[in-house]
């Protein structure tokens, strides 16, 4: 299996010693923002040209098959993500205490679902994968995705985690906040998954707010699954 080219949340080193300028979480979340903004931008014109279907997101290749794995759902059952020959499935990888970026692209991804026809609604999946499974209890996921959609929560336990997380590309890291509870830096990319289990493509989160565009290519993935 090809591993898609993963993206770190960009690290600042410190000026001199002895002050040590320690930088807010919420500064280094935009950093990696716009990092894979433009990381996701040249993929995309570089595989805009290639693409038989102009993509709305990042087309890939069609030879990188997609992780398969397993962990907890939010119902606190064993679950198992693998090609069935007829669900299409969108894959975030994010966490419940996020105040932005995970609870809109769940909401992005649920106005996509409910604008497809009934026959297409079934076949198309979301599966938020979390990258705190420390904090993210079945019941929390459970909470967190029937709030925002129909989606289904997986928590997979580390070192496990990691390595999933770098087969599809994700980087995440923990950020301390002075005064709080942690947060979790993360790649913000939703990766989409045809019934045949190869990965098609991806979209940032900037991207994501295009309902119409996002929709029309899953509709086209979900028609045309790779033999």
């Amino acid at each position: 299996m090809t591993e898609l080219p993963q993206t770190q949340p960009h690290q600042n080193e410190p000026h001199a010693p002895p002050t040590l300028t320690v930088r807010p979480w919420y500064v280094s979340a935009v950093l990696a923002v716009c990092a894979v903004t433009l990381l996701l931008g040249g993929a995309w014109l570089f595989t805009r040209a290639k693409s038989p279907y102009p993509f709305f997101g990042t087309s890939l290749d069609g030879s990188r098959v997609a992780q398969t794995f397993s962990g907890t759902d939010d119902l606190g059952q064993p679950y198992a993500f693998a090609p069935d020959g007829k669900t299409t499935t969108a894959i975030f990888f994010g966490f419940t205490h996020c105040a932005n970026i995970c609870p809109l692209t769940l909401s992005y991804l649920n106005k996509v679902r409910s604008e497809l026809p009934q026959s297409q609604q079934n076949n198309f999946k979301v599966l938020f994968v979390s990258v705190d499974p420390a904090r993210d209890t079945p019941a929390r996921m459970h909470d967190y995705v029937t709030y925002f959609g129909q989606g289904t929560g997986v928590t997979i336990p580390e070192p496990k985690l990691s390595e999933v997380a770098k087969a599809y590309g994700v980087g995440y890291e923990k950020a301390e906040v002075k005064g709080a509870d942690y947060q979790i830096n993360h790649t913000t990319a939703t990766y989409l998954v045809d019934s045949a289990g190869y990965l098609r493509v991806l979209w940032d989160y900037t991207q994501m707010p295009q309902v119409e565009r996002v929709k029309k290519d899953v509709q086209y993935v979900m028609e045309n699954p790779l033999k």
